[in-house]
């Protein structure tokens, strides 16, 4: 069995009237896990750093520009039986203006601007769950024990347009 790392969780939000709300996609029928619910995610490209290809798979799936983006203190994971592997997946927090306007690309058919708990009770992941408290927990509570690093270089993101 190997341990791999070659994909990227990104979870989008804006702040309305003190509370987040995160951006959920519907995936496409043709996508692998075809209907599911969930945040940006993608492939790491050879030669690509992960926060890179997290910056790259949010324009491309939704054509929104972070104002704010970082580094999330956790890794999700998940088992391949059919290649018998396990992937662990950096997560990134972006947030965007609360009158940004979402265009999905084809991997997508529908989206929705949830709270917390109504975004947990429909991702499908344990991991995805969490992530979204410890954002939740950073942004709002600013929780000391949370080390949150900001991707402050724009030259990154104006490398994925």
């Amino acid at each position: 069995m190997n341990i791999i790392s070659n994909l990227i969780e990104a979870h989008i939000f804006r702040e309305r009237n003190g509370k987040l709300e995160f951006l959920l996609l519907k995936r496409s029928p043709e996508q692998y896990y075809p209907n599911l619910w969930q945040m940006v995610s993608g492939k790491i490209k050879e030669n690509e750093t992960a926060y890179n290809a997290a910056l790259r798979e949010i324009i491309e799936e939704t054509s929104l520009i972070p104002e704010k983006f970082w580094v999330a203190p956790t890794v999700n994971s998940f088992y391949s039986p059919d290649k018998d592997y396990i992937c662990l997946l950096p997560v990134f927090a972006a947030k965007v203006k609360v009158d940004s306007e979402v265009k999905l690309s084809s991997e997508h058919t529908e989206y929705k601007w949830l709270s917390s708990e109504d975004a947990k009770n429909i991702l499908a992941w344990d991991g995805q769950r969490r992530s979204v408290d410890v954002i939740v927990d950073y942004v709002l509570k600013r929780n000391s024990f949370l080390n949150f690093i900001e991707i402050k270089n724009r030259m990154s993101l104006r490398n994925t347009k």
